[in-house]
């Protein structure tokens, strides 16, 4: 099973790792360290890890509705995240050898802008899962603490 308060949990843990490694990130000296590299690691596993569970057990389950308005917000969410997948990989790939689990930073400056740009697109998804997944799910469920 799957509450709600979990998932606003894991909403911050994710929130909380990008404003870390942003922060860190910002000094070019800091990039090469082992805990920027740990920071953004765990932030990619998480956020991976959070958008398949959203998928699977939240939209997942709306699709299944009747309601053709309740369809089309679990279509738009799994859109959303068949876009987020594609733009990560491509940023991973960009900027990180994931077998050797380092950050490849060869342009500073274009690294800094493309992973604001990234982090924001995440965080936009999880504040739309606050305002308007978890809500509708809410809705629907007669307000129980389950999400899924």
């Amino acid at each position: 099973m799957l509450t709600f308060s979990e998932l606003y949990a894991e909403n911050h843990r994710i929130t909380e790792l990008s404003n870390v490694f942003l922060y860190l990130v910002k000094d070019r000296s800091m990039c090469d360290t082992t805990c920027a590299r740990d920071v953004f690691f765990e932030y990619k596993k998480r956020v991976k890890e959070h958008i398949e569970l959203v998928d699977q057990k939240l939209c997942g389950k709306l699709i299944a509705y009747s309601d053709r308005d309740i369809r089309n917000t679990a279509d738009r969410f799994l859109s959303g995240s068949v876009e987020i997948r594609k733009i990560f990989s491509h940023y991973v790939k960009d900027w990180c050898s994931e077998k050797d689990k380092v950050l490849t930073i060869r342009d500073h400056g274009k690294f800094v802008k493309e992973t604001m740009e990234m982090f924001a697109l995440v965080m936009d998804r999880l504040q739309r899962e606050t305002e308007h997944l978890y809500p509708l799910i809410r809705t629907l469920e007669d307000g129980e603490k389950l999400a899924a």
